[in-house]
């Protein structure tokens, strides 16, 4: 690993004002790491005042609904799932014709029937149409890929997907609060070496100890991640990690390396209860399972 970055000027020791931001409950895609619950508390420890606000691996886009920003960019590698994203943006319309039309389809043919056509659909010719039913109806709300060839092999779920008229709010006021967005499909690092000085990058990766499973996850690198986020501080630009922190209610330690010299301020978010195991223990209780989040930052806040 590269030795981390010098402070730059304008962070060197400055402590943050930090903001507050209400909870919003309100879930447009299942996903795995998905941190709706608590991505109140992740946006309580940015910035008062940044620039724009880039989120280069977007997965849900939890934190980004919740910050609702004034000037943001979200990205992902993942190509089937951006197309979701451009169209909650561009074409809500059609994200709606979407939804709807693979929801009809269980009024003449059962659940689990419909949800297989589209699954074997999406894996013929993987794309956002068919992706945004899959994750919103596969089990445990765990999107997850076969390593060999990307295959997504999630069951359906037991829940009953909600009905295209609850998706349609939801698409209004996601669209509300993502309205000052735009969204691209990139390479995180393409993504955060565009940020400036005053800039805030929110990066949520696959974390290291569970991820694998996940789209682009088998070939991703914490190390050049850690780099990249070394030239974003050099260059004046605000970032914040989640990263892998404690599982199996605090008996378990993600041993994750942390290099020296880039983070100035560490705090630990409750996540509730795995997604993951929930689906891997179906049936089974999960008090046991609870997991914390580590949220690294680049620059100093106050109470931490």
């Amino acid at each position: 690993m590269q030795p981390s970055l010098p402070f730059s000027d304008i962070q060197d020791r400055e402590i943050i004002q930090r903001r507050t931001a209400p909870p919003f409950k309100t879930q447009l895609l299942k996903w795995i790491g998905n941190k709706q619950r608590f991505a109140h508390e992740i946006v309580s420890y940015f910035p008062v005042q940044f620039g724009t606000y880039y989120e280069p691996f977007l997965g849900s886009g939890a934190v980004l609904a919740t910050l609702a920003p004034k000037s943001g960019l979200g990205s992902d590698g993942f190509k089937p799932l951006v197309e979701i994203w451009q169209a909650l943006k561009n074409q809500p319309d059609q994200l709606s014709m979407w939804y709807a039309e693979r929801w009809e389809r269980m009024k003449t043919a059962a659940k689990e029937v419909v949800y297989e056509q589209v699954k074997a659909s999406y894996n013929s010719n993987p794309n956002g149409a068919d992706l945004l039913f899959l994750c919103r109806s596969c089990y445990g709300g765990v999107v997850r890929f076969r390593k060999a060839d990307g295959y997504m092999s999630t069951p359906c779920g037991v829940h009953q997907p909600i009905s295209p008229t609850s998706f349609n709010k939801r698409t209004d006021e996601w669209r509300r609060r993502c309205r000052h967005t735009n969204f691209i499909h990139s390479d995180y690092a393409a993504i955060m070496d565009v940020a400036k000085k005053g800039d805030l990058v929110y990066c949520d990766p696959p974390y290291v100890d569970t991820q694998t499973i996940i789209y682009g996850a088998q070939a991703f690198s914490l190390a050049k991640l850690f780099e990249v986020i070394g030239r974003c501080k050099s260059r004046g630009v605000y970032v914040a990690l989640s990263i892998d922190g404690t599982k199996r209610s605090g008996n378990k330690i993600c041993n994750v390396p942390i290099p020296d010299g880039i983070f100035e301020t560490e705090a630990s978010v409750n996540c509730g209860r795995s997604m993951l195991r929930r689906f891997q223990m179906a049936g089974q209780t999960l008090e046991g399972e609870v997991v914390s989040d580590r949220l690294l930052l680049t620059y100093s806040v106050p109470d931490c």
